[in-house]
């Protein structure tokens, strides 16, 4: 079975929201950031782990990058518009990320301002199949560098308030395989091509729901199911079922979206224009038909 195509919520999608401190002092230059990793369902049926260490985070204040009061500074070598959000080193698997669980990166308070950039720098990428091979994968620059992800639109930090940023990281693109994908014995390593995008939650939400099907009189969810979700004719992300028949997708703008569900034997199902609220959660639920056997003539 080949790499589909999966997103994973690190961000890998980005997310973000607003929420009031305990102080909410508004006239505060100082408010507060966490950043959180996520990772939609990656069921790839050969590979077991999909693992990277995460050593830094830092942000870019949009503010101070054009403050013209900040010009004497910027005349020293020392001066950056990044903030240093994490340093330290923290193993995720990215596979264990999936449904609305995500792994704290950091929560650290910020000077106020927009972010319209953050940098992640990773290490340590390995793949791990099912049989228990190991590739360890090159990192291109996101070493040294950072791997960049813009944030659009920006996050607000606001003095007494905290914001939270999910990276959202697609497995399915970032991890390439090499030679033939449908089985192990064809697999000789993998490509490393990280692909993370960020949403801001305070204008954005996610949608919930569960898969099932009837089975003597009985609701039962199905597992496995690809939830497609579309944005005027083009695909926005997709996810999984788990073995309840369980899915979420996290960091959508607010808008209007198709969303379609496909499993093997049963027919597919889409519903139209469902709309997401930011900072809110939509429920979609599908009940799904099994496929008529064919019939010979």
């Amino acid at each position: 079975m080949g790499v589909k195509n999966f997103s994973i919520c690190l961000v890998a999608s980005l997310a973000m929201f607003i929420g009031c401190s305990d102080s909410n002092d508004t006239g505060s230059d100082i408010g507060r950031m966490s950043v959180k990793l996520t990772d939609a369902p990656f069921p790839h049926d050969l590979v077991a782990e999909a693992n990277v260490t995460i050593f830094k985070v830092d942000a870019r204040n949009k503010d101070l990058a054009s403050d013209t009061a900040m010009e004497t500074e910027k005349s020293d070598e020392s001066y950056s518009p990044f903030v240093v959000l994490m340093e330290e080193e923290i193993q995720v698997n990215l596979l264990e990320l999936t449904n609305g669980v995500t792994e704290n990166l950091a929560d650290i308070e910020v000077p106020v301002g927009t972010y319209d950039l953050v940098r992640v720098y990773v290490k340590g990428v390995n793949v791990v199949l099912t049989d228990g091979t190991t590739y360890d994968l090159k990192v291109p620059s996101g070493e040294q560098t950072g791997i960049k992800v813009f944030i659009k639109p920006g996050l607000t930090v606001v003095g007494g308030l905290s914001a939270d940023l999910l990276l959202d990281f697609d497995v399915s693109n970032s991890f390439v395989a090499k030679g033939n994908s449908k089985v192990l014995a064809g697999i000789t390593g993998f490509n490393f091509k990280p692909v993370i995008k960020a949403c801001n939650l305070s204008t954005a939400g996610s949608l919930i729901g569960s898969v099932t099907t009837i089975q003597e009189e009985v609701a039962v969810g199905l597992e496995g199911a690809q939830i497609s979700v579309m944005a005027a004719d083009t695909l926005n992300t997709t996810t999984f079922t788990d073995e309840t028949g369980s899915y979420m997708v996290m960091g959508l703008l607010a808008g209007s979206y198709d969303v379609s569900v496909d499993l093997e034997g049963y027919d597919s199902e889409t519903v139209e224009e469902v709309t997401i609220t930011a900072a809110n959660k939509t429920v979609q639920d599908f009940e799904l038909i099994a496929t008529e056997p064919e019939t010979g003539n």
